[in-house]
């Protein structure tokens, strides 16, 4: 009878000693990197919060104290700018979860061409950002050379030109239209998870269509739209290169979010310390929504 060892049975018990000591030292320098590559930007960017710091005013320097949060958040732009963020974010994911949870299921059922049809929706997704706000900018939106533009010149009505009229709804759009491949993916992944056993059984009960959907197949999908929301809300906090390439905040500061103000502050108006604050600012309130948004879905993953 044969038996099988692992490496470690083959090894002496000093050797097996000196791995147990290397291994550590083998994995520090990636954690080192790791570790730097994220406390040193936090670091820097709290210094800097609490500091007078001008890029084109190099006299003003010096302790600033609470100076620079106390004049964050008495700026009417700042509270602006974080309703912007929550309108925008509240909006792509009713948007996005909502249309991803309909075409999911859609997608789901059996017709002609349904790959295809997977493969175009969820290609939009693997699009840069900067590139879906130029077509959207150039080829769709545009009131004299874009699609809709000349649609409504079809039909008899005036072109509307969305970037002056209807600034933070057609940023929107643009990343509704970014994020609900994803929430696609990942809500069609888990409508095919569904036992069909369970929809036939509703079925031959007498269930229709609606009934199966809200009473079966949406509990089914609260951990994932749960995911979905997780997920979202981390990257649509930050939503910067929509904003910069369309609207550029504007018209005044009707577009203008908190990273865009952020970006404002520090590179176009030069107040690194102002800037600072803010990013400090935003890092709380990421911190916070994550925070509540993983607790939910534990919770919901431990049902």
């Amino acid at each position: 009878m044969s038996t099988t060892s692992t490496p470690d049975a083959t090894l002496s018990g000093s050797e097996a000693e000196a791995t147990r000591k290397v291994g550590p030292l083998l994995v520090m320098p990636s954690v080192i990197v790791l570790l730097a590559w994220m406390i040193v930007p936090l670091v820097m960017t709290l210094w800097f919060s609490f500091q007078y710091y001008n890029l084109v005013d190099p006299t003003t320097r010096g302790f600033a104290g609470i100076d620079n949060y106390a004049y964050l958040v008495t700026d009417p732009d700042f509270w602006v700018s974080l309703e912007n963020t929550l309108i925008l974010l509240v909006a792509v994911l009713v948007i996005t979860v909502g249309l991803g949870t309909l075409l999911a299921v859609v997608f789901n059922l059996p017709f002609p061409g349904r790959n295809i049809a997977r493969v175009l929706a969820i290609s939009p997704f693997f699009v840069m950002p900067t590139v879906s706000a130029l077509i959207w900018k150039n080829l769709l939106m545009h009131p004299i050379y874009g699609v809709f533009g000349a649609l409504a010149s079809t039909l008899g009505l005036p072109p509307v030109d969305w970037f002056a009229q209807f600034p933070l709804a057609a940023v929107i759009a643009i990343v509704s239209w970014e994020w609900l491949p994803f929430a696609l993916l990942i809500l069609l992944t888990a409508v095919q998870s569904l036992d069909h056993e369970q929809r036939e059984a509703a079925r031959m009960d007498g269930a229709g269509p609606l009934a199966q959907f809200f009473f079966i197949t949406l509990p089914h999908l609260s951990r994932a739209i749960g995911v979905v929301i997780m997920i979202e809300t981390i990257f649509l906090l930050t939503v910067f290169a929509e904003i910069f390439v369309t609207t550029s905040g504007g018209p005044g500061n009707a577009t203008t979010n908190l990273a865009f103000l952020i970006y404002a502050r520090a590179l176009l108006q030069y107040d690194i310390g102002g800037a600072s604050a803010g990013g400090v600012v935003a890092i709380v309130l990421a911190n916070i929504v994550a925070f509540f948004l993983v607790r939910s879905i534990a919770r919901r993953l431990e049902v």
